[in-house]
């Protein structure tokens, strides 16, 4: 298309005008949330329905949808399927959220669908996730994808992806995240979450409470849906040594328990492609979950990004998901923990200032994002709870001042936003 040196100016000229143009919820919040799914509609039929040219597995939930994703994905891969993966949001390159067996979307790809549709986007006041998720459809359809696995931006009902017709439903799991967009109780996002359950399509429920499954089983009944809830069934009693995963953090087992549900589910009707009939095995099962990283490229889940010092890092980013990661880092090994920890002001700080380790000492910064709490307000919330620590003005000067007064034996982690862990790989990619 054009020289390479050429084709990296366009591709930044094709994402500064989409970060421009239609800010993304990843990067201004609630203001770019757009509710509905007409202009959605309208684009995908602009491109002649792409999404019906290819069979969709649609995951949604509020934690683990993105690691249940890429393991599906990748035993996918291992079962002989060109296998296309979008998921939100990214953590270095806008194409990251676009990919087929594990390759990112051409910066080429990208250029070439915004410069033709441009006029149509600002036309139809498209937004940010709209027009990523019209690529990605594009792009699967185009290059013939087998199958291809479709994380939900935010909620379900109403998400732009909600226009697919998916051999079977995921959802992880419900917690109180996004409320102002999806109801302020269990019981309303899980009517959210629900929307993807489609007529006659079975749906697997990776975690449930006693609200949420009642809300699940009732709207699963009402559309005559198979419903799977994975705490419930063989794989219940499973342990993380039962399987080599190269995902790490305890919370994966619940992410397992999900897919292997889902696996199982679709085992019983393989038929959906014939190429998979003679691969579909446990071992080649296990060879995708053992390869998720190196499959698919994954980063960010309780990844150990630096060794003397021992530096981890997790994208865990509300209550639910970073409890998890909390009660990990206290039984880890150091003598000494140190966490960078950045928020986004619409998190519900003072619940998890409750959960932050007590001995530990805190460098308080702020990601590259209209979104970050300023970390002066939350060193002072945390001052109160008699945590310690300091606040530095963004993610780099943060590593950096570990590096000042690291000793032997140290442990740095790194989180508290999908954002911090962004500019925190950033950092390490330069080094």
């Amino acid at each position: 298309l054009r020289m390479d040196n050429s084709i990296d100016i366009e591709y930044n000229r094709v994402t500064e005008f989409l970060f421009n143009q239609f800010p993304s919820y990843q990067q201004v919040g609630k203001i770019a949330y757009k509710e509905g799914l007409d202009s959605m509609i309208l684009f995908d039929k602009r491109l002649n329905c792409p999404h019906k040219r290819f069979k969709t597995i649609h995951v949604a939930g509020t934690n683990g949808k993105g690691s249940v994703s890429h393991m599906l994905a990748s035993v996918l891969m291992e079962l002989g399927l060109k296998v296309g993966l979008y998921t939100s949001p990214h953590l270095i390159d806008f194409r990251e959220r676009i990919k087929i067996n594990g390759s990112m979307i051409s910066k080429e790809g990208v250029v070439e669908f915004v410069d033709e549709h441009k006029e149509f986007m600002i036309s139809n006041k498209s937004s940010f996730f709209e027009i990523t998720t019209a690529i990605a459809f594009n792009y699967f359809a185009k290059e013939s994808v087998d199958i291809a696995v479709i994380e939900t931006g935010l909620g379900g009902r109403l998400d732009s992806t909600n226009i697919i017709s998916p051999i079977l439903s995921i959802i992880t799991n419900i917690s109180l995240d996004h409320c102002e967009h999806l109801g302020y109780s269990v019981r309303d996002i899980a009517h959210e979450k629900a929307g993807i359950i489609k007529k006659g399509t079975p749906v697997v429920i990776g975690e449930y409470t006693s609200v949420s499954k009642e809300v699940f089983s009732m709207i699963a009944d009402k559309l005559e849906s198979k419903v799977l809830f994975a705490q419930d069934c063989i794989f219940s009693d499973l342990s993380l040594s039962d399987y080599t995963l190269d995902l790490k953090g305890e919370c994966q087992l619940y992410n397992l328990r999900t897919v292997l549900t889902a696996l199982s589910e679709l085992s019983l009707n393989y038929s959906f492609i014939q190429k998979v009939e003679d691969r579909w095995s446990d071992i080649n099962i296990r060879k995708g979950l053992s390869m998720v990283i190196s499959n698919t490229g994954l980063r960010g889940r309780w990844e150990k990004i630096s060794s003397n010092p021992d530096i981890i890092c997790d994208t865990g980013h509300n209550f639910a998901g970073l409890s998890l990661v909390f009660s990990q880092l206290k039984r880890e090994n150091y003598d000494r923990l140190f966490c960078v920890i950045g928020l986004t002001a619409e998190k519900d700080i003072d619940k998890i200032l409750g959960i932050l380790p007590r001995m530990a000492y805190y460098l308080f910064t702020k990601a590259q994002t209209n979104r970050a709490c300023d970390p002066c307000y939350i060193e002072n919330k945390a001052k109160n709870l008699g945590l310690d620590g300091e606040v530095c003005d963004n993610v780099e000067r943060a590593i950096e001042r570990f590096y000042e007064i690291y000793k032997k034996g140290d442990l740095l982690f790194i989180g508290g936003s999908t954002f911090v862990v962004a500019d925190a790989l950033k950092f390490f990619e330069k080094k």
